[in-house]
């Protein structure tokens, strides 16, 4: 599926122009992530491609996001991936609420530049039941060279930037057979 996330509306960032992502959910709980970010890349606090380690903190700077939930749950899941290939997986019970360590590991993330855009490719599997419709919220931080940071989202609420909230889940995956 192939969306496009919107800009906050309190928020601005001239040097993107467009950021898309196009998610695939596959058997057994797999779940493709592409975020493409488009624009002026040198305006951006991107950092060098390292080893792809898991690390706390990422949306603290550009981040690229996913939300993952069974529907009808309130537990869910945050997926973090940073440009430099960095990632984290936390679980929370309810709407920020009984945060931890997710015991998700991705399969593999490849980082790709070009002056004008960025991708960054995630596989991975998520713990949640491979039967059950997914909602799914996509979202990025984008944090700029001059200190902007802007947040991007499939969905926004209304109010202030919050990813965690319930309007954000604003996708559904269907299950699959394994």
């Amino acid at each position: 599926m192939h969306c496009q996330l919107t800009l906050h509306p309190d928020h601005q960032c001239p040097p993107v122009s467009r950021i898309e992502v196009d998610v695939n959910r596959w058997g057994g709980g797999m779940l493709d992530l592409r975020y493409r970010i488009y624009g002026d890349l040198a305006a951006l606090a991107l950092p060098k491609v390292a080893s792809a380690i898991r690390a706390d903190g990422l949306w603290e700077q550009t981040c690229l996001e996913a939300f993952v939930r069974e529907q009808g749950r309130s537990g869910y899941r945050e997926l973090n991936f940073a440009p430099s290939a960095a990632w984290a997986a936390y679980g929370f019970t309810s709407y920020r609420s009984g945060m931890m360590e997710a015991a998700i590991t991705p399969q593999s993330i490849t980082v790709r530049q070009a002056a004008d855009r960025f991708e960054l490719d995630a596989a991975l599997y998520v713990d949640l039941e491979d039967m059950a419709l997914w909602s799914i919220g996509l979202c990025a931080v984008v944090a700029e060279t001059g200190g902007n940071k802007s947040c991007w989202a499939l969905h926004h609420p209304p109010g202030k930037a919050d990813f965690h909230h319930d309007d954000g889940f604003a996708m559904t995956l269907s299950g699959t057979a394994v």
